[in-house]
């Protein structure tokens, strides 16, 4: 246990990744390789050379140990993007490429599931999408009948290489599911999938938490890498997720903020959250708690799109302009779909103000959004925020950090390793030598940066906040 090592593997959409954690979090080794993306892998990906690309790179990552280290190798895991999936033959060989998330061709297809669901459920996820796996398989189904006739398994991207692992394909995790129409509070498939939709219910796999073992790795494998014979193969979880795992956050009242191209929140919550308003989601937590989640257009596109040039002069120009007393809401493409939803959303800033003002109104405009954010999801779950980790480019601005302290009044925590392939390993190190996420999660997670709130500012910044609310109002953004 004092020398354990742990395998995470990221499939994206782009490329893939492999990490190597030590018992304290560590990254010890690490390997990558990015895919020729054209624009039809936006919709179809070749399963096959998934795994060419994952071999090379977990040859890569295990050859950076020694040979001790490797000896100590005791699981590794999977996670890859949510709603792509694969029919498989008997043999378990694709009988098609994957289709990817990102692929809009399900449209017709997307809303005769959701409209099914509608009416066949009165909880959890009932809005399927072009991105769903769900709306896929039916459109497959209905495209491909000769093919379909074939099919003995669907997969999800992350249960494909985990099936090359370990030689197990019939068991998938609670995240993966969600967009292919499992029920997380009943725990089943319902029977409108397999009655209206014409999914077999023996094309759908078994279900566990993710971090389930399943299986050991493959010995051929296994002796190709120079790893243990024994080493566990466990149930994977959507990249989403393994990035929530890899921010620290896993505990109820535990939450994190990413802030990238968009505002992303996902957190952890006792009960599963009902938002009659269809702006939250709710994964399953691998110990039974939930997993509540939003992604909004806002975010941080509008820093390269205004402030690329003469960053670092903005930032420190921006810790002595706070509070500025200034409304901005600085969305650059039209509608909002989290914390609230407005098709009509636009973007606005102050008149009349320096560039620093502005750059420093749109930093509070953004965490007025979070604010506003966990307000929601405390109104809507009866349980309180306790705490906040971020992850994403918004997170690199040491000002930003402090505005968003200030206006929530919590403490954040910026974590030093913050990536899918983290988050997989964490995954695969909660059964094999950890009692459960929980502990896994805290063992090897490790803070960059803890930001206090100023108490001192939290009138200033209420009152912002208030009037922050009635410009939305006043917008119609909000109600």
């Amino acid at each position: 246990m004092s020398e354990a090592y742990f395998i995470g593997i990221d499939l994206g959409t782009q490329g893939l990744r492999v990490v190597i954690l030590d018992i304290k979090g560590a990254v010890v080794a690490h390997a990558e390789q990015d895919f020729l993306l054209t624009p039809a892998m936006r919709m179809e990906q070749d399963p096959e050379t998934w795994w060419t690309i994952c071999r090379y790179c977990l040859d890569k990552a295990a050859g950076q140990l020694s040979q001790e280290q490797r000896s100590r190798v005791r699981a590794m895991a999977v996670d890859s993007t949510s709603g792509t999936v694969i029919p498989l033959d008997k043999a378990y060989r694709p009988l098609h490429p994957a289709i990817m998330y990102s692929d809009q061709r399900s449209g017709a297809q997307a809303k005769k599931c959701t409209a099914l669901a509608r009416q066949n459920q009165a909880h959890g996820f009932t809005g399927f999408g072009t991105s769903t796996g769900l709306a896929k398989m039916v459109w497959f189904a209905e495209t491909f009948p000769e093919k379909a006739a074939q099919i003995f398994q669907w997969v999800h991207a992350a249960d494909l290489i985990t099936g090359m692992l370990c030689g197990v394909w019939q068991i998938t995790d609670y995240t993966n599911v969600l967009k292919s129409g499992y029920d997380l509070s009943l725990l089943n498939w319902p029977d409108y999938i397999s009655e209206a939709l014409g999914i077999k219910k023996e094309w759908l796999q078994e279900v566990q938490p993710s971090g389930t073992i399943i299986g050991k790795l493959k010995p051929e494998l296994a002796r190709g890498l120079g790893l243990p014979a024994d080493v566990a193969v466990t149930t994977g979880i959507t990249d989403g997720c393994a990035s929530q795992v890899a921010s620290g956050g896993m505990k109820p009242g535990q939450w994190n903020t990413t802030i990238g191209t968009t505002l992303v929140i996902k957190g952890v919550a006792v009960k599963e959250i009902a938002d009659p308003a269809e702006r939250l989601y709710n994964h399953r937590h691998p110990s039974g708690y939930w997993m509540p989640g939003g992604a909004g257009n806002i975010g941080a596109d509008w820093v390269s799109a205004g402030f690329k040039e003469g960053l670092a002069h903005f930032n420190a120009a921006a810790a002595a302009l706070t509070p500025t007393g200034r409304i901005a809401y600085p969305l650059i493409q039209k509608g909002e779909r989290f914390p609230f939803v407005a098709p009509g959303a636009e973007g606005f800033a102050p008149a009349g103000v320096s560039k620093e003002v502005l750059y420093t109104a749109n930093m509070e405009g953004v965490a007025f959004a979070e604010r506003y954010a966990y307000e929601l999801i405390e109104s809507l779950s009866g349980e309180q925020v306790e705490a906040i980790y971020t992850a994403g480019g918004g997170s690199n601005s040491n000002s930003w950090l402090q505005i968003r302290s200030d206006v929530l009044q919590k403490p954040i925590y910026k974590m030093k390793q913050v990536s899918g392939a983290v988050g997989a390993a964490i995954v695969a190190a909660s059964n094999t030598c950890f009692r459960d996420i929980t502990e896994a999660t805290a063992a090897l997670t490790q803070a960059e940066k803890q930001v206090q709130p100023r108490a001192a500012l939290k009138r200033q910044y209420d009152d912002q906040y208030g009037r922050f609310l009635e410009e939305m109002k006043e917008r119609k953004f909000i109600e």
